[in-house]
């Protein structure tokens, strides 16, 4: 019930998107976790066009959230999320109606630059609707989004059951429907264009932020921990059970602690020290989320029995509690503090650089991983993929430690000047 009141306290507007971030993810994890074995087994295509596929996808939407971000500074945030949901929706009718390489080409380039526009938008729209509760926004934009991330594959998964059309329509569906909401209740107030200057000149005075850069940069550690909730804790808990279903029970754990405690903690948190100190710490609990499953790391095969396959996946479980715990943390004041680095006018371009930044170091961070996992498994050492990704998350944490002591974090009522580092 405090949840439901603490959000009927927001704007319209920051309600009807935490409800666009549910959809959001309903739509994409209904598609897109499924859309490999379809291209495989039901189009034949090969790995390697698969891999340029989903590759392509991938690129269209981490390469340009910066053109996002700066389109929802320059033309207004309202239309930018709205032009999104509508080109998903045109990219995920593609997918389904589309079998030959060009037309799934152009799906993946429709559905990717979608998400590089509205989410950006988004993020900054809420940042200006939310005044000075940006980060219990941000907050329940992470429960909600959560939510959507949980019931997408399970809605997926039933309607796969009739066919791969029907889930790509289903899930096309549901972004129409979002983009007629926008239009309908969606206000423009708040988020209106802005004038002068040019879209390099922008990009120059965010690019020559250097305690924004530092910042950017000191944040890889989380995004690339936050990706091994789909990589390397499934992976595990399939390993400690022989079972491909425990593979879930890492989402539903993950999933279920940010809907029942996420709100929580950052409201506890948030009267309670400066931002830093609890990017810092949320950091470093994703970093300790690795040590369980490292010190029980074994490749002695199949489980003996039930019990026995429950007591080896206890430490992956306790593992993506802590990670979970971890982003809590630390992300809402981590999308509280990226606006505070400059003016309001630049709002969104802040945030698409910041996610172009974590998108190509969730990247870089998960081939380290699947190397290590691969390397670990050759050699015997299975506990290597678990060590790297706890220096991950080390090595964030002291990074924001130390810009946190050079006192080049921001508080986030204000824009932050910019000094040297």
């Amino acid at each position: 019930m405090r949840t439901w009141h603490e959000i009927r306290r927001f704007p319209l507007a920051v309600q009807l998107l935490l409800v666009n971030q549910f959809g959001v993810n309903t739509g994409f994890y209904l598609l897109i976790p499924y859309l490999a074995t379809h291209l495989t087994e039901n189009l034949g295509m090969s790995a390697a066009v698969v891999g340029v596929v989903l590759g392509v996808r991938t690129l269209s939407q981490q390469g340009l959230f910066v053109v996002g971000g700066s389109a929802a500074d320059r033309l207004g945030a309202r239309g930018v999320i709205i032009t999104g949901c509508a080109l998903r929706t045109l990219g995920f009718g593609l997918f389904a109606w589309g079998d030959g390489l060009v037309v799934l080409l152009a799906a993946s380039v429709l559905s990717g630059f979608a998400g590089a526009l509205f989410n950006p938008a988004v993020r900054a729209y809420i940042a200006q609707e939310a005044d000075g509760r940006k980060a219990e926004a941000f907050a329940l934009f992470t429960m909600f989004a959560a939510a959507g991330a949980l019931v997408g594959p399970l809605l997926g998964s039933a309607l796969l059951l009739v066919d791969f059309r029907t889930s790509a329509l289903t899930a096309a569906g549901i972004f129409a429907f979002l983009t007629v909401a926008q239009v309908l209740v969606l206000p423009a107030r708040g988020t209106e264009p802005r004038g002068g200057g040019s879209v390099p000149a922008d990009w120059r005075e965010v690019l020559g932020n250097r305690p924004f850069l530092a910042f950017a940069l000191a944040m890889v550690g989380m995004f690339t921990l936050e990706s091994q909730l789909y990589l390397l804790l499934p992976d595990g808990a399939r390993q400690a059970t022989g079972w491909d279903g425990a593979a879930g029970l890492v989402l539903l754990v993950g999933t279920l602690a940010h809907l029942t405690l996420q709100l929580r903690v950052t409201r506890a948190l948030k009267e309670r020290g400066r931002r830093g100190r609890w990017i810092v710490t949320g950091l470093g609990l994703m970093a300790v989320a690795f040590v369980p499953p490292a010190l029980t790391a074994s490749g002695s095969g199949q489980p003996d029995g039930v019990v026995d396959g429950v007591l080896r996946v206890l430490p992956v479980l306790a593992g993506a509690l802590l990670l979970s715990l971890g982003v809590m943390v630390a992300q809402p004041f981590v999308m509280e503090l990226i606006p505070a680095y400059g003016r309001p006018g630049l709002t969104g371009t802040y945030f698409g650089v910041f996610y172009v930044v974590s998108g190509v170091a969730a990247a870089v961070g998960n081939t380290v991983v699947g190397w290590a996992m691969d390397t670990g498994g050759r050699a015997g050492t299975d506990w290597l993929p678990w060590v790297c990704c706890a220096l991950f998350g080390l090595v964030s944490a002291l990074g924001v430690a130390w810009l946190r002591r050079l006192g080049s974090l921001p508080a986030p009522s204000e824009p932050a000047v910019p000094v040297t580092v």
